[in-house]
């Protein structure tokens, strides 16, 4: 069986003219449109197009458009920013309008987007310190319901929580979300946060997302599992500064998140092109450099790398989604992790990706009806589009199937 046999599925095609009668002895052009699969990266850089719009920007428009560009050729799956300090600045006033724009931006291009996070000890408002706990617990609910409430339909995936691992324990300052979660305990919070948003949008897919992968993680998925919060998957995030895992470190990984039964998806992956991040560096926010340069060896070692990577992740039955955290350089601790340089030029991991995701993950074939008008495709999840001599139709391929089509 091949290992890739859970991302196919099989219809058996009845196909006829717009008037029924059969399509006998026609040949049959089928092209994959879009992937079940959520193939994603950041796509932070889609608010700031909207931003260079809004203000009549036109170099930062050609810019920006240009990185949009490629990174829609590429992906079919953007996180967006929802970080509250960044969001809402000052109490009540939000990014909203922007960020609506970038999502609808995407959902016309077929992009799914999912919003990161509801709730995180980082990045937190600062102006919720003047707050008592529980008037930050209320505002924190309130917020879920204001957001999830305004993006339903638009945005429908969320990073509810972001790393409750560290979050009661987390030093290096005081913030409002800390605060509540050293007074409610871990899972009382996560309860909380999850059931206003399932409550907000009962249809969402709700993930909790960490760093954290040790078995530390995995009690704590058990006790919320206990405890009834609505998880709909487990994030997992993976960023690679200080060398690639590996493919044991990643299998070791999978298997042990495994155990849950739950979807699984890589939310934030790292890898480097340039010269690793010191193991001696605990927190990979202690790693402060003014610049990290990409180099010609760095950039094939990252192409390579992540080929093995993803296809290791889309092997594996649970996996639904990965999410390469930067598009291009310089972003996140300066770091040379995107796919292309920081002045929009292509690295050799953007065409190796490419390649896997749209060449061999992908199907276009041509194949020929009987002399009834059936035929047989077997083809990777996603949609498609059939044509044979100036007539089409699109079917959408995400489970075995058996039907009729009329090609008009």
């Amino acid at each position: 069986m091949s290992t890739l046999s859970h991302r196919k599925a099989t219809a058996n095609l009845h196909l006829t003219k717009a008037d029924g009668t059969p399509l006998a002895n026609a040949s049959v052009t089928v092209k994959q449109t879009s992937h079940q699969f959520l193939f994603g990266c950041g796509a932070f850089d889609s608010v700031a197009l909207m931003q260079a719009w809004e203000r009549s920007d036109e170099k930062a428009i050609a810019f920006l458009g240009e990185r949009m560009e490629k990174w829609t050729k590429l992906f079919n799956y953007g996180t967006l920013p929802f970080y509250w300090g960044r969001y809402e600045r000052e109490e009540g006033q939000t990014m909203e309008a922007p960020t609506m724009a970038a999502a609808k931006w995407l959902g016309e291009r077929g992009v799914t987007a999912k919003g990161h996070p509801l709730c995180w000890h980082t990045a937190c408002a600062d102006w919720l310190m003047q707050y008592s706990n529980a008037e930050i617990l209320k505002k924190q609910l309130q917020r879920i319901d204001r957001d999830v409430t305004a993006f339903k339909g638009v945005i429908d995936m969320w990073d509810v929580i972001n790393e409750v691992v560290i979050m009661p324990n987390f030093d290096k300052y005081d913030n409002a979300i800390t605060r509540i979660c050293q007074e409610m305990g871990r899972i009382k919070l996560v309860k909380a946060v999850f059931d206003e948003a399932k409550a907000m949008n009962p249809n969402a897919t709700l993930l909790i997302n960490d760093f954290n992968t040790s078995a530390s993680y995995e009690i704590l998925l058990d006790g919320l599992l206990e405890a009834g919060v609505p998880i709909s998957a487990i994030g997992i995030q993976s960023h690679q500064h200080q060398g690639y895992w590996g493919a044991e470190k990643l299998r070791d990984v999978l298997s042990r998140f495994s155990r849950f039964g739950l979807p699984i998806h890589f939310t934030e992956n790292t890898l480097v092109s340039g010269e690793i991040m010191p193991a001696y560096i605990v927190d990979l926010n202690d790693f402060q450099v003014d610049s990290w340069p990409s180099t010609p060896e760095g950039e094939e070692r990252q192409a390579k790398e992540i080929c093995e990577m993803y296809t290791i992740l889309f092997e594996h039955p649970l996996i639904q989604a990965i999410t390469t955290w930067d598009f291009t350089d310089d972003c996140w601790l300066h770091a040379p992790s995107g796919f292309l340089h920081k002045d929009n030029t292509e690295k050799p991991s953007y065409h190796a990706l490419r390649k896997l995701i749209h060449e061999d993950w992908s199907t276009n074939v041509t194949l020929q009806t009987d002399e009834n008008g059936n035929l047989q495709l077997e083809g990777f999840k996603g949609n498609y589009e059939l044509t044979s001599g100036g007539l089409s139709a699109t079917l959408d391929l995400t489970s075995d199937k058996q039907c009729t089509i009329a090609l008009c």
